[in-house]
C-alpha cells in the first residue's frame, strides 16, 4: 500500500509538526506533501524525510511573511499530485484537508482544529496583534477561504479530532463525524527530578491568543518567579509589561525544556488550546498544571489529581489557582503514569486502528479504546 501524508506548512516548530513526526515514524517510506518547508526550523525526526513543496516555495519571501500569502495555500494543496497514493493522511489546522484524491484513493484527515483564523476571526485577530490596516483588508479574503474551507469538507473519507473541542467544531462547521485520538507526547524526553525549585513555568509560542499576557500580569508583584520559554510576535510586549521576577528564555533547547518542567512548582496554561501538549508533558515530568478551563486542556487535566483550573481569564482567578496548586500535595508517580496513556505507542495504535475501520468500510469508534485517560486518572487520586 503506498501512504502519502499532507500537511500544511513545515516552516515553524509546535505541536502539529511533532505530530507529522509521529506520522512520518508510522510510515517512513511515506512522501510528505507540503507548501512550503523552512529547512532550518524543521523538526529533527524530519530531517530525513521525502518532502516535496508545492510552488509556493519559490514564492518572494513566503518563509519570513507565510501569513501575507493566505490566499494561495489553497490552490497550492489541490496542486499536489496524490494518485498514485492508496492512502492519504491529512494533518490539518487549515489548509490539508482540501487535498485532492482520486477515486480508490483513502483520505484521512488528523484535523488539530477548522482554520481559526477563517472561523474565530475577530478573536484570532484581536490576539494575534496584526496591524488595524491588515485586519480591514483581510475580511473579503476570510470569507472565500470560509467557503473553500466549506466546499472542501468532504473530501476527507474520515476526520480525526485531536480534542473534543475539535470533534465539536468539525461536527458544527463541516457536519461530520470525528474520531477523537489525542496527540502523541513524546514521554520518554521527560523524567521527574529530586530537584525542587520554586520557580512556575510558561512553555509556548509567543502569540497573542495564548494569553501569556495573562500569566505576567498576574505574576507581576505576586512574589513568585516566573520563567517563559518559547518566543513569538508578542515578546517585546510582553517584556514591557513584566517585572523583575519575570524572565523570558527564547527558543531553548529539548533538554533544557525537559530541565525546566522537571523542576518547576507548576505549569501555566493561561489561554484556550485547540489541544495543548504541554500539560501532558509537564506531567511527564511529574509537575501539576495550572490551566484556563477550555479547549483541549478539558482532554488532558484531571482538576485536583493532575492539575488545577481556574474559570476566569482574570488575574485573581490565575492567582487563587496558584495558591490552590500549593496546598495541595501532588504524586508524581500519578502525575507521569497520567501522561503516558497520551504516549506515541498509544497514538499510533489507536491511529492504525482507525485507519484501518476506514479502509474496511466500517464507521469508527468516536473513542478508540482506552483514547480517554480521565477516569483512570481520577481513580489514581492525588
Amino acid at each position: 500500500m503506498k501512504v502519502a501524508i499532507v500537511h500544511d506548512y513545515l516552516n515553524q516548530s509546535g505541536g502539529a509538526e511533532r505530530v507529522v513526526g509521529e506520522l512520518h515514524r508510522l510510515f517512513p517510506q511515506a512522501p510528505i506533501f507540503t507548501t512550503i518547508v523552512d529547512r532550518a526550523s524543521l523538526w529533527p525526526p524530519l530531517r530525513d524525510a521525502d518532502i516535496r513543496v508545492s510552488w509556493m516555495q519559490r514564492l518572494p519571501g513566503v518563509l519570513q511573511h507565510f501569513k501575507l500569502y493566505l490566499p494561495f495555500y489553497p490552490r497550492a494543496v489541490e496542486s499536489f499530485d496524490l494518485r498514485e497514493f492508496d492512502l492519504v493522511i491529512s494533518s490539518s489546522s487549515a489548509f490539508a484537508k482540501g487535498a485532492v484524491t482520486q477515486a480508490g484513493t483513502t483520505h484521512v484527515c488528523y484535523c488539530h482544529t477548522p482554520m481559526r483564523f477563517g472561523w474565530d476571526f475577530d478573536h484570532y485577530m484581536d490576539r494575534a496583534g496584526h496591524s488595524p490596516l491588515l485586519r480591514t483588508m483581510l475580511p473579503p479574503v476570510i470569507r472565500r477561504l470560509q467557503a473553500w474551507d466549506r466546499r472542501t469538507a468532504g473530501r476527507p473519507a474520515w476526520y480525526v479530532a485531536n480534542s473534543a473541542t475539535t470533534a465539536e467544531r468539525i461536527q458544527r462547521l463541516y457536519g461530520r463525524p470525528s474520531t477523537i485520538i489525542p496527540p502523541p507526547v513524546e514521554t520518554a524526553r521527560f523524567a521527574p527530578d529530586a530537584v525542587d525549585e520554586e520557580y512556575y513555568l510558561v512553555v509556548s509560542r509567543l502569540n497573542g491568543y495564548k494569553r501569556v499576557d495573562l500569566a505576567v500580569r498576574a505574576f507581576n508583584d505576586f512574589g513568585r518567579p516566573l520563567l517563559v520559554i518559547g518566543d513569538g510576535p508578542v515578546r517585546r510586549s510582553l517584556e514591557a509589561i513584566a517585572e523583575p521576577n519575570v524572565r523570558f528564555l527564547g527558543r531553548l533547547p529539548d533538554e533544557e525544556v525537559a530541565r525546566a518542567y522537571a523542576r518547576c512548582r507548576a505549569l501555566i496554561l493561561p489561554g484556550e488550546e485547540d489541544f495543548g501538549i504541554t500539560p501532558l508533558e509537564a506531567n511527564a515530568s511529574g509537575r501539576p498544571v495550572i490551566a484556563f478551563r477550555s479547549g483541549g486542556a478539558l482532554d488532558t487535566v484531571v482538576d485536583g489529581a493532575t492539575g488545577i483550573f481556574f474559570a476566569q481569564q482574570t488575574v485573581e482567578a490565575l492567582r487563587r489557582a496558584v495558591r490552590e496548586c500549593e496546598a495541595t500535595a501532588w504524586r508524581k508517580e500519578t502525575l507521569r503514569a497520567h501522561a503516558e496513556s497520551f504516549a506515541p505507542e498509544v497514538f499510533g495504535r489507536r491511529l492504525l486502528g482507525t485507519i484501518e475501520e476506514v479502509m474496511a468500510g466500517r464507521p469508527p469508534s468516536p473513542h478508540p479504546a482506552a483514547s480517554d485517560p480521565r477516569p483512570a486518572a481520577r481513580a489514581m487520586g492525588r
